[in-house]
């Protein structure tokens, strides 16, 4: 006895339905593993710190050698300005510069930070005996005073302040610590009494 041939079609998948299962599985996967997912962005801030970690000791050695002050650039704009005073002489690692989770380009090992973008803010003015102050951070929204609360990274992933997406950031404290913050300021009060805070280039 023979199968119906209706029956022998219900048995499979047709191309159409193979296809759209395919292009779900893309959609899921691209939301769990993409650029922009929240488990990406988490793994990137670690690195992060990491990164802000190894930019704290060239500073600290920086400090040893200038009476305890941290960088100090007259009239800098950006924070490739004066962060730039760390290269070469105490990194030549610039790949430190550069957050894993944005999407700034690579700068040539020992090169000029003030020729390229660099993915951090620096509190410019900072002493070494001042070891609760922020000294670095991941990009910010902007160079504003800012109260617990208010955003000091993109809330929805969009420039500026998006180094991880929406997933916040990280503060550096000057006695080496990591700090992991959400968009909205956690942390004490971002006082900008007494520093300049510059922000890396657009």
């Amino acid at each position: 006895m023979t199968i119906p041939q209706r029956a022998k079609l219900s048995r499979g998948f047709s191309l159409v339905e193979l296809l759209v299962t395919l292009a779900l599985m893309i959609v899921l996967a691209t939301m769990l593993f993409g650029f922009s997912s929240a488990k990406r962005q988490r793994t990137a801030k670690q690195l992060c710190g990491d990164n802000l970690q190894k930019i704290f000791l060239a500073l600290q050695i920086y400090a040893n050698d200038s009476r305890g002050y941290f960088p100090r650039v007259t009239n800098a704009v950006t924070s490739e300005d004066a962060l730039d005073l760390l290269v070469p002489k105490y990194s030549t690692d610039t790949s430190i510069f550069i957050c894993p989770g944005g999407r700034d380009s690579a700068i040539p090992d020992s090169e000029s930070l003030r020729k390229h973008k660099i993915s951090y803010a620096y509190f410019m003015g900072r002493r070494a005996d001042q070891p609760t102050n922020m000294l670095a951070a991941d990009r910010l929204v902007d160079i504003a005073p800012k109260r617990i609360g208010e955003l000091v990274f993109s809330a929805n992933g969009k420039s500026p302040g998006n180094n991880h997406h929406k997933y916040g950031g990280n503060f550096l404290l000057a006695d080496g610590s990591v700090t992991p913050s959400w968009a909205q300021l956690a942390l004490p009060a971002l006082d900008t009494n007494g520093i300049v805070l510059l922000n890396p280039k657009p």
